[in-house]
């Protein structure tokens, strides 16, 4: 698993902060396809990949929206996508 944390607030004008996510999760698609994730981890040989985004916000339509789009393109190269809201308790 790896792990994104987004901090950021949802505003109602999420652009610049959907921007900012989709370049987050280009890294990380591009640590997994390129194998270095392997390299670094050979213990995850074999394993599901699931990238897991920790929101400290709730999500904003927008950002469902995005996420909705998003999985279906990460999935399709055979990687998990999560979103969830933090759980401070």
């Amino acid at each position: 698993m790896l792990t994104i944390t987004d901090h950021l607030e949802w505003t109602g004008s999420d652009d610049a902060h959907c921007l900012l996510l989709q370049e987050k999760l280009n890294t990380y698609l591009s640590f997994v396809e390129s194998g270095e994730m392997l390299e670094t981890c050979p213990d995850a040989k074999g394993r599901a990949v699931l990238i897991d985004v920790v929101c400290k916000y709730p999500l904003s339509q927008q950002a469902k929206a995005f996420y909705t789009q998003v999985a279906q393109i990460v999935e399709g190269a055979g990687i998990k996508l999560r979103h969830r809201l933090f759980d401070a308790s």
